[in-house]
């Protein structure tokens, strides 16, 4: 329950609503493992989480997948069950957006003007999809996939469309065409780069889902820059490329990464810019205030600089390490990074980070469609995908904590467990 007393004023006199002891701004992964593992620990003070959707917390990476595919209900996503959080002692303030934190005055004000107070505050916001700003970009037909809503509209678009361009080959684009196919779409990836995961994967993994995809009859085109979106009847009637290509497409999908929602962090005078600076307690520089999951810029023990990490671990384990703070057993933050993606019958697990690496070594055969990356850096192992190779992405994760240096031939051969190449303590 919020903290009892006469409601409080911020300056100007704003009333506030309630004041928490914490407040945790963001209902996604971050923000609601942040309240469930403060209640796991034991803390009995008031907390309240905020979203600016009208939903209890669900679980986001399957919106892509199960969700947008109707192999999940919505209900099967929820993190948690609605009536769980009273009974918690949680309180959900939802459709609500923070717009202005003070950070003297211990508020955030919403922009329907209401105002609460905290005791504490952890800001777990993650980030919008970055849109187009081209010719077009506001037509009708034009999706994001962050939230349920975009998905529900996406679902609300499939009965009159035909053919799909997904507009960045990175796993929300690849995911949502995977699915797309399944429906019977015809389906377009244009990624600008020379090639697909060219940000989060070494050239073998983007080649093989490159193929993957056009096997199931995607056309991906590569090294290609969107000009414009034509337009007919208000809504998307192809995409214009800058050679002059038309691609047909009646509904355009854009997965070009997101934007850190920290803004309001930022004007009140948190340190940061892409994302908000956070140590390795995730507190930023304004005083009783944390941050935690994609917007949170920190010094990452696996990169070996400072990164914004976005997956639900990081998000779940920072905010987990924030918990232990704040009831008083400080813990830095401190997990391998892992991430997953389906896509048709395809199951990549990756654990580590491959951030810098400068040799690859493929195990297994890529053929077979169950193999594994591996990323090592002057010899130790920095991080793994495994397709299909459920046992490797376990028994890797030894290796990546351990910076396991081991033998190329014997990494390279599946019939070699890699737990076997772990030295013993």
């Amino acid at each position: 329950m919020p903290i009892s007393g006469p409601l409080k004023s911020g300056h100007a006199g704003t009333k506030v609503l309630q004041k928490y002891d914490v407040l945790i701004v963001g209902a996604g992964h971050g923000g609601a493992q942040a309240a469930l593992a403060l209640r796991q620990q034991k803390y009995e003070g008031s907390i309240a989480l905020l979203g600016d959707e009208p939903e209890a917390p669900y679980e986001r990476p399957p919106l892509s997948k199960e969700y947008f595919s109707g192999e999940k209900t919505f209900d099967r996503i929820l993190i948690r069950p609605v009536e769980s959080w009273a009974e918690r002692n949680v309180d959900l303030l939802l459709s609500r957006k923070v717009t202005v934190v003070d950070p003297a005055a211990h508020t955030v004000t919403c922009a329907d003007g209401g105002t609460f107070g905290y005791g504490t505050l952890i800001w777990a916001t993650g980030g919008t999809p970055r849109r187009l700003s081209l010719e077009g970009h506001h037509l009708k037909g034009i999706h994001t996939v962050r939230t349920r809503a975009d998905v529900d509209a996406m679902t609300q678009d499939l009965a009159s469309t035909n053919h799909v361009a997904v507009i960045g080959g990175g796993y929300i684009g690849l995911e949502a065409a995977a699915v797309l196919r399944k429906f019977g779409k015809e389906v377009t990836v244009l990624e600008a780069l020379d090639r697909v995961l060219a940000r989060v994967a070494g050239e073998p993994l983007s080649r093989f889902y490159e193929a993957e995809h056009r096997a199931h009859g995607v056309d991906v085109r590569l090294n290609v820059k969107v000009d414009s979106i034509h337009e007919k009847d208000a809504r998307v009637n192809g995409v214009q490329l800058a050679d002059g290509t038309l691609v047909k497409a009646d509904m355009v999908i854009v997965g070009i990464g997101i934007i850190p929602a920290v803004e309001p962090l930022l004007n009140a005078g948190a340190a940061g810019g892409n994302g908000v600076d956070v140590d390795e307690y995730c507190r930023t520089t304004l005083p009783d205030t944390f941050a935690v999951g994609d917007c949170a810029m920190h010094m990452n023990s696996f990169a070996k600089t400072r990164i914004r990490l976005e997956s639900v671990q990081n998000a779940n384990d920072q905010a987990t390490a924030v918990a232990k703070t704040i009831v008083g057993t400080p813990t830095p933050y401190h997990a391998v990074p892992w991430f997953w993606s389906n896509q048709y019958d395809l199951r990549l697990q990756t654990v580590g980070l491959s951030t810098g690496y400068d040799k690859i070594v493929i195990r297994g055969n890529i053929a077979t469609r169950s193999f594994s990356l591996v990323y090592l850096k002057e010899g130790r192992v920095l991080a793994l995908d495994c397709i299909n190779s459920a046992k490797d992405y376990m028994q890797g994760r030894a290796l990546v904590l351990g910076g396991v240096s081991p033998p190329l031939d014997q990494l390279a051969d599946p019939a070699v467990a890699l737990k076997t190449l772990v030295p013993s303590a």
